[in-house]
């Protein structure tokens, strides 16, 4: 079983940055593509960015490209999410995830992809 513990998370104002972690302990990290999702309250969860299990290929949703960069150090088992300029339309917990496949697929954006879920950071953009 693979446990994902996320942090980093918090309040920051509009325009501001932070640097979410996700470090993974348990099971296989270095081998598996790495995803950042969020879910608003009262909203779906939805894709952020993912990242593949070398780190050459990585893939971000329109929100946040430009933005937000993934990455990840296979050595320390963990995957980070960079999120610069902060809008209050970010605001949501974010959660990791470690997908079913080593590599970036069409499919790398749906929930169904993940197997093993951290319990999720809460980020707060004030205005």
């Amino acid at each position: 079983q693979v446990q994902l513990v996320e942090s980093g998370g918090g309040l920051v104002q509009a325009g501001g940055s932070l640097r979410l972690s996700c470090a993974a302990s348990r099971g296989t990290f270095s081998t598996y593509a790495m995803g950042w999702f969020r879910q608003a309250p009262g909203k779906e969860r939805e894709f952020v960015a993912a990242i593949s299990w070398s780190g050459g290929v990585t893939y971000y949703a329109d929100s946040v490209k430009g933005r937000f960069t993934i990455s990840r150090e296979n050595a320390k088992n963990t995957v980070y999410l960079q999120m610069n300029s902060l809008k209050p339309e970010d605001t949501a917990v974010y959660y990791c995830a470690r997908s079913r496949r080593s590599t970036i697929v069409e499919s790398t954006t749906m929930t169904y992809e993940y197997d093993y879920w951290g319990q999720g950071t809460q980020v707060t953009v004030s205005s």
